[in-house]
């Protein structure tokens, strides 16, 4: 007994993962990846296209307003996230993804027809809506099909696909850009692309048999009580909405807070200091007269080859860590390192290493969410949990580039900014010991 159990110990986790579950894997990973370059494609050529949609007059306010357009963005994919979660958890994770990629894809190409600011904005908010509604359904359905010793490395890796397209957006740009004053249009309509992603999901990725096993359930308890039967606590359970159970049932209510928090301070950590780094690193690189927007690509590259990194290596870390440490260890770090970035230096080659690291520990950090989340919740509302602790900190974190675009033109610099908005990492330090530790559990049914 005990030798088969060694045996089993010491089986490569990759060995114990079948072909329907890396079908999963790509399908999310790819899902993200392009969600990954259609976001940093707003980070690299907002100021461009402010440039070409605003006044010449109206150029010294372009932070204010790169600020406000990253914000409503922001805004669009806190309700759409939260929507889509809840649907996936109603509708199924597969179909809700479908639906998601194709939405998103179209409102990008959507995006590079804007005649005006405010244009760009209303557009960049509805792109919001539907690349918020992808990310809880995938990491649904990662947890739901991968097994138990292996779940937090899939989640690292199917995670690193936002860096990877952080990458590749980083890459194009660097091709794009010298095409003109309307390349920036040319980068939203590349963005039409993962449309035809969803020809292989539709016949290569499974629904999730937790998720339909779930549902039958549901439907046999709404069906008991539309018909007057008394119901066990696990049918009334069943017939709750899933975003008022999170918050009406004990046994999660209280963990629903603190990862409400810790999302808090990975979504204002990076939306409000990190994509604010290959302008910052442009600005230096002008300083020395040298081309910004080509140092302000190579910045972007950096950080985003970090995050890759930091992506993946949180999974891996946490499955053999632990959940706890390894996110407390990433809240540290990415904290130690905003002033360094900021203030430590102005040497570009050693700005670009620093970008790198934050790039891990700032970005990468955002693997806790599917490697940890999904173990905390039953299936019934795992999808609404993912989605609201992803997406409901974005209802408040979307002030955050405003703020910083405001500060940054009213500084006139962006260390100031960095490090008053960078005390939000405190915060996620402090709550982060009050959830329970999950590794190698299988996750609640």
């Amino acid at each position: 007994m005990s030798q088969v159990k060694t045996t089993e110990d010491d089986k490569a986790w990759y060995r114990e993962v079948s072909a329907k579950q890396w079908n999963t894997l790509l399908a999310t990973n790819l899902g993200w990846l392009f969600d990954g370059f259609e976001n940093y494609a707003l980070i690299l050529t907002a100021g461009p296209a402010l440039r070409q949609l605003l006044e010449p007059s109206q150029y010294p306010q372009i932070p204010v307003y790169i600020g406000t357009i990253i914000g409503i963005n922001l805004l669009g994919w806190g309700i759409g996230g939260i929507f889509g979660g809840v649907m996936a958890d109603y509708i199924g994770r597969k179909r809700m993804m479908l639906m998601a990629i194709v939405a998103y894809s179209l409102m990008t190409g959507f995006s590079a027809l804007a005649f005006s600011w405010w244009s760009f904005a209303i557009l960049r908010f509805l792109v919001g809506v539907a690349v918020g509604s992808e990310w809880a359904t995938g990491s649904s359905m990662m947890a739901e099909i991968w097994p138990d010793r292996a779940r937090g490395k899939g989640a690292g890796l199917m995670q690193c696909g936002l860096g990877v397209g952080f990458f590749i957006a980083s890459l194009a740009w660097l091709f794009i850009e010298p095409l003109g004053p309307s390349s920036w249009r040319y980068m939203y309509l590349i963005g039409v692309l993962p449309a035809l992603l969803t020809l292989w999901i539709r016949r290569s990725m499974p629904e999730s048999e937790l998720w339909k096993k779930a549902n039958e359930l549901r439907l046999a308890a709404q069906d008991r009580k539309r018909h007057g039967d008394d119901l066990s606590q696990s049918e009334r359970q069943l017939t709750k909405f899933t975003l008022t159970d999170l918050f009406t049932d004990p046994t999660v209510r209280g963990r629903t807070i603190v990862i409400f928090l810790m999302s808090l301070t990975t979504t204002v950590g990076f939306w409000s200091i990190s994509t604010w780094v290959p302008q910052f690193i442009g600005s230096i690189a002008a300083a020395n007269k040298l081309p910004a927007a080509q140092w302000a690509t190579y910045a972007a590259m950096a950080y985003t080859a970090g995050s890759i990194i930091g992506y993946a290596s949180l999974g891996f870390l946490a499955d053999y860590f632990g959940r706890k440490a390894v996110t407390l260890a990433f809240f540290i770090i990415a904290l130690c390192l905003t002033p360094l970035l900021f203030f430590g230096t102005t040497d570009l080659t050693l700005l670009l290493v620093l970008a790198f690291l934050s790039g891990g520990f700032a970005s990468g950090q955002y693997s806790w969410m599917p490697v940890w989340i999904p173990e905390l919740y039953p299936t019934r509302m795992r999808a609404t949990a993912l989605a609201f602790a992803f997406n409901a900190p974005r209802l408040i974190a979307f002030l955050g580039p405003i703020f910083a675009g405001t500060m940054i033109a009213t500084f006139g610099g962006f260390g100031k900014a960095a490090m008053v908005l960078s005390s939000i990492y405190v915060l996620g330090i402090a709550v982060t010991p009050f959830l329970p530790e999950t590794k190698g559990k299988p996750l609640p049914e």
